[in-house]
């Protein structure tokens, strides 16, 4: 987002205008060598370097990851870009947890969400894991508000929760400690995320899109505080301007885990040529 934007210009309908586009069946086939979707090498790979959850606390703590069978390991998926949005704040504040403002401390309240990335290599010969790239995501509260921005809405300028930054580990994993997003008018339920491989360089790839949510999952969520004084998104996925724009291919599945936090996974495979 450029720094110079004001208010008036950072309205919810910059939100709206989709890039990039959906890679056809043949485009995909063309990128994986011609012979189907090509696996991460190594069953490590399949389950990433570690296993993040959530203490008795609440805080992340990493673990071992389990051993992989061949079966888990995931296949190597082109995902289709899209807009950026007025929301995104480059503050390279680096840290699994991005529930927490780190100016006041104040975490805020919702639903945990532990969110996982996997990030490759693709190429004509091969999906390899992308180790050293900085995946940052930034999304709304409960109530629908982003920090570090003003707008018409809200001013919270000088607040930094929920967004931050993590550098894919040799398995191109990247973890995050989050809550499950609110919503506000105008679009579904989404979470921005933005892949740098030399973020600090004039040059260098960048990928920018946007995560959305099964709808029975939204159901389930916002029943519950502090989500359900709002209720359901007033605009479902199917309604969504950019959803449409994503193929399908950008929606997220969370499982409800034992201690009533959900899991994640999200595959992605770029194409850095």
């Amino acid at each position: 987002m450029d720094s110079e934007r004001t208010c008036s210009e950072m309205e919810l309908h910059d939100d709206d205008k989709p890039v990039g586009r959906v890679l056809s069946r043949r485009e995909v086939l063309a990128l994986l060598g011609g012979a189907g979707a090509a696996l991460f090498s190594g069953a490590a790979f399949a389950l990433g370097s570690r296993q993040t959850a959530l203490a008795a606390d609440g805080t992340p703590t990493a673990q071992p990851s389990p051993s992989a069978t061949p079966n888990s390991i995931p296949t190597c998926v082109v995902r289709p870009e899209l807009t950026e949005g007025p929301y995104f704040v480059d503050n390279l504040l680096e840290r699994i947890d991005i529930r927490t403002d780190s100016v006041s401390g104040t975490p805020k309240e919702g639903t945990p969400l532990l969110l996982r990335f996997v990030v490759a290599n693709l190429s004509a010969a091969a999906c390899l894991p992308l180790a050293g790239a900085q995946v940052d995501i930034w999304h709304c509260d409960a109530q629908g508000l982003y920090s570090g921005v003003r707008d018409g809405r809200f001013d919270t300028r000088g607040q930094d929760f929920l967004r931050g930054y993590q550098i894919t580990d040799r398995y191109g994993v990247a973890d995050f400690v989050t809550i499950y997003p609110g919503w506000y008018s105008g679009r579904a339920v989404h979470i921005h995320f933005k892949i740098r491989t030399e973020p600090q360089a004039a040059r260098g790839y960048e990928f920018t899109s946007q995560l959305f949510f099964e709808e029975a999952v939204n159901a389930a969520v916002y029943q519950q505080a502090p989500y359900s004084s709002k209720g359901l998104a007033d605009v479902p996925n199917a309604r969504d301007g950019i959803f449409r724009n994503s193929g399908g291919q950008l929606t997220l599945n969370p499982t409800l885990q034992d201690d009533g936090s959900y899991l994640a996974l999200f595959n992605i495979g770029l194409d850095l040529t």
